[in-house]
């Protein structure tokens, strides 16, 4: 079974820009992503996506592997399909699945790949999977830039939103209130399909692009990661990855 792995990634950043290229103890962000990524064995080949030559540059220079897309993209899946039909063009060879890694989970580790690839291995009823991890404050509950999850009793999600969800009205104790982690392996052929659907309501008013597959009808398998692992949406954030990562284990691995 063949499987690779791809970073979108991109300058033009409302909440942050040139986020990618913020140095985080002496690498930019998208490195990190890019060498952590490499570390995990499941995955045949890493590429960056990206439509900056900036960017594209920099993976360059660390001897990886980048596929140049369009500008015009707003969602990651986009930007992911165009890259996977390009590098089926160079390589010749179509991938069983894809992972697609966001650019801005620079805490992303060998085991969380590993973890989110096994219920679509062992499985083949399972067309697309994304990480998940308990929301360990009530700031980061309430922060719209953190996507919330509530999921069934097989863990297929129902529902994603930026909003605290489930409701704290009437108590959520003892309840877990979960996070996405843009870690997200599928099937060759469902990204393509999910490329050819039209933009959902719910995924637009939510702008949150999970949520055009379960308006259509399909099943989002989620996995629990235990590993501490935070997204970079602002400054605010990167000041706190910066810190937690100034020990990291894997960073050692790279440096």
């Amino acid at each position: 079974m063949k499987i690779i792995g791809i970073i979108p990634s991109r300058l033009d950043s409302k909440r942050f820009p040139d986020k990618p290229l913020a140095d985080i103890n002496g690498i930019p962000m998208i490195g990190h992503v890019y060498k952590r990524s490499k570390l995990c064995k499941d995955l045949s080949e890493i590429y960056v996506a990206t439509c900056d030559k900036e960017i594209a540059n920099y993976i360059e220079s660390i001897g990886g592997k980048y596929i140049m897309t369009s500008d015009t993209h707003n969602s990651a899946f986009d930007r992911t399909a165009e890259a996977l039909i390009e590098i089926e063009k160079q390589t010749k060879e179509k991938p069983d699945i894809v992972v697609m890694i966001q650019g801005d989970e620079p805490m992303v580790t060998p085991e969380m790949l590993a973890n989110s690839l096994s219920p679509i291995i062992m499985d083949s009823g399972v067309s697309i999977v994304n990480l998940m991890a308990e929301i360990k404050s009530e700031e980061e509950f309430k922060d719209p830039n953190e996507i919330k999850v509530v999921v069934d009793v097989n863990n297929n999600a129902l529902y994603f939103s930026r909003e605290p969800i489930p409701t704290s009205q009437r108590g959520t104790s003892g309840f877990p209130r979960l996070k996405l982690i843009s870690i997200t392996p599928f099937r060759r052929e469902f990204l393509l399909d999910y490329n050819e659907m039209m933009q959902s309501p719910l995924e637009i008013i939510e702008h949150i692009d999970m949520m055009r597959i379960i308006e259509n009808g399909y099943k989002v398998k989620m996995v629990l990661t235990e590993s501490e692992t935070y997204s970079v949406d602002t400054p605010q954030d990167l000041n706190k990855v910066k810190e937690l990562m100034k020990d990291d284990y894997f960073v050692r691995k790279y440096i």
